[in-house]
């Protein structure tokens, strides 16, 4: 063990149980996609106590803290290395970001904690209050360190990633890194199928794309016995189901996964009344971008042919959707490296594709990314699925999480 990582450690230990602190506060204060007023002045409020600089207000309720390294330079006031100003060593110019996301859930809590959620119908049940502190922790520590690195870190806290159009692409399009240009972005997520203490990493794509597809369909309605004076809305809304999904088996590349699933259909009829309107609503989730393109294209078209074969008109919606999350795989192989470094071989290990989706696509799309998982089951137990009302994770894990963050900072910025 070198002497970077057990200086590390001891830092990650001395401030836990102020990280703690930070999780049960944010887990007792959970707030939906862009109405985080209070977990936003909660974070300033923390980076005004310690004298770290940032800017509030990024895309919303966004904040990127700033911790400049002073090693080798007479840095470590947060300002940007002015055009054909060269730096003292090859890392003074160096600049890496972090992401952590800020938002809840409309889900009720069902844990028996004294920390458990004050909100009625709003929860932390995706881990995010988990991610917010520990990178709360993490700019502390490198912010105290800070004279031991040169180079820029930044810090994102993130709002609105669980609802489109996504506190990502919202941030982006605020310029968040107006000042700067990150050499690679670094997020972690929440993961119950590791436990605490552990990390999982998989280089390429590795979350799917997301976006939501709305579908009306109109016609005559009219009485249910007499079919052949009215155009069948749910006959013809119930065929544009099934051609989704032959549209997913016959025109899709089979080498490229895709999911298409709807989970509303609404026809407000009764037992003999057709209605004159039908919607439905479901969600798109594809693996390769230019699949994605292909399909948001042929989504309409099938649709429309479909109903007008029952007489009907059809009006589709295609909301921008999220894309695909990209793990760089020389990023991902170098971040990996530096987890083996800091928590052993046996700590470090792979978590699988999955089809669901995180809108840090939007910051791969346009940087050098990673995204990794930070176990957070207690030994032998889960803590309750994602999304679910009993989702709770064990504390043992924040101390992983800040503490990996800040050993990235101090190899990456050396």
């Amino acid at each position: 063990m070198t002497h970077r990582t057990q200086r590390i450690q001891q830092e990650a230990a001395t401030i836990f149980p102020e990280v703690v602190r930070h999780y049960r506060w944010l887990h007792q204060h959970p707030e939906l996609s862009y109405r985080e007023k209070e977990t936003a002045a909660y974070i300033t409020a923390f980076l005004d106590s310690e004298g770290i600089p940032y800017r509030s207000g990024i895309g919303g309720y966004g904040i990127l803290a700033r911790v400049t390294g002073g090693k080798g330079t007479d840095a470590g006031q947060g300002s940007p290395r002015a055009e054909g100003e060269t730096p003292q060593n090859q890392d003074a110019g160096k600049c890496i970001a972090f992401v952590a996301d800020m938002d809840a859930l409309p889900v009720q809590e069902q844990n028996e904690v004294d920390y458990r959620s004050l909100h009625d119908g709003v929860m932390h049940a995706c881990g995010h209050d988990a991610q917010a502190a520990a990178m709360m922790g993490a700019v502390k520590m490198t912010h105290t360190l800070r004279s031991h690195f040169s180079g820029t870190a930044l810090f994102l806290f993130q709002p609105g990633e669980e609802q489109s159009p996504g506190g990502a692409d919202l941030m982006l399009k605020d310029g968040v890194f107006r000042d700067f240009t990150p050499a690679f972005i670094v997020k972690q997520h929440a993961y119950i199928d590791l436990p605490a203490g552990t990390v999982g990493f998989h280089a390429g794509t590795v979350m799917a794309s997301a976006d939501e597809v709305h579908i009306r369909v109109r016609g005559q309605g009219g009485h249910g016995a007499l079919p052949h004076e009215l155009n069948d809305t749910v006959l013809a809304a119930s065929q544009i189901v099934v051609a989704m999904q032959q549209l997913v088996s016959r025109r899709r590349d089979p080498f490229n996964p895709m999911v298409l699933s709807f989970g509303r259909f609404i026809a407000n009829g009764a037992t003999n009344v057709i209605p004159g309107e039908v919607t439905l609503a479901g969600s798109m989730r594809c693996m390769h971008e230019e699949e994605r393109r292909k399909m948001l294209q042929l989504i309409p078209q099938i649709a429309a042919d479909t109903a007008a074969a029952y007489g009907c008109s059809c009006e589709v919606s295609l909301p921008d959707g999220y894309p695909c999350v990209i793990s760089d795989e020389q990023i991902t192989a170098d971040i990996r490296a530096q987890a083996l470094a800091y928590l052993g071989e046996a700590q470090v290990s792979v978590f699988p594709k999955r089809m669901t989706a995180d809108d840090f696509g939007f910051f791969t799309q346009r940087y050098r990314c990673c995204y990794y998982r930070f176990g957070v089951a207690r030994e032998g137990q889960k803590p309750g699925a994602l999304h679910s009302g009993t989702f709770l994770i064990d504390e043992k894990s924040l101390l992983t999480a800040a503490g990996l963050f800040t050993f990235i900072v101090f190899n990456s910025l050396k």
